[in-house]
């Protein structure tokens, strides 16, 4: 599926520009970023290390804020939210996956998944069969009650996608999903992802510098110092 398949667009970046100032100094991590992600699609984010990736997946959600520029989820102006509003907006919309996984280690494998939803004050009852519905589809419906310390690092990502998931929400983001794991792991990982995000019709956007990872996407953004040098259709 892509952009011009679908017809909406679920995330806008206009223009973005992000410049730190150290000291003296300034640093262009960014500069004049522009680029739409269609509803359903599954785009990565490829370049050299530190040519930004990470950067503007940050500002993508709203955990950054851009020194100019603007981005809209779902026609919603993240940048222009106040810092409360886009971590509400967060919560509801954005799901997460994370290279080093970020459990919380204090909570079992059932807590993590429920804490998105209490954060999003979700139904209890609810919640509970949300959650046991996902280890299910991850396969892990029987470490319900472990604790991420006993889990193996695919393990750990796979209820990482369920957290991710969790909540239902519209877009996906994930930072080298599998850039911690084997390759054979990072393959069985990365399918899994991908099948539970195209199943459920979500948006996601990748960086990675895998190339399984990019060969799954259906479009790939590629990053070079902090400019957006290519745009790449891999399926029709």
């Amino acid at each position: 599926m892509s952009l011009l398949d679908t017809g909406k667009i679920m995330v806008e970046m206009h223009d973005l520009t992000k410049i730190y100032v150290e000291g003296d100094e300034t640093r262009s991590v960014l500069r004049h970023v522009n680029a739409s992600v269609g509803e359903g699609e599954f785009v990565a984010l490829a370049g050299p290390s530190g040519s930004g990736k990470t950067t503007l997946l940050n500002l993508i959600s709203g955990i950054d804020t851009p020194t100019c520029g603007d981005v809209f989820i779902d026609s919603v102006s993240v940048t222009k939210l106040s810092e409360k509003d886009r971590t509400l907006f967060r919560r509801k919309n954005i799901g997460f996956v994370f290279q080093f996984f970020n459990l919380i280690p204090t909570l079992n494998i059932s807590e993590n998944l429920l804490l998105p939803l209490q954060l999003n004050h979700s139904n209890k009852e609810q919640s509970r069969r949300r959650v046991a519905e996902l280890l299910d589809q991850v396969g892990l419906k029987d470490r319900l009650d472990s604790f991420p310390d006993r889990l193996s690092g695919g393990e750990k990502q796979r209820v990482a996608i369920a957290r991710a998931l969790v909540h239902d929400p519209k877009l996906v983001l994930a930072d080298e999903p599998t850039g911690n794991l084997d390759a054979d792991t990072g393959m069985a990982v990365m399918s899994l992802l991908e099948r539970l995000v195209r199943s459920s019709g979500k948006t996601m956007i990748v960086v990675s510098h895998s190339d399984m990872v990019i060969n799954m996407a259906d479009r790939v953004l590629t990053i070079e110092d902090g400019q957006l040098a290519q745009r790449s259709w891999l399926r029709g």
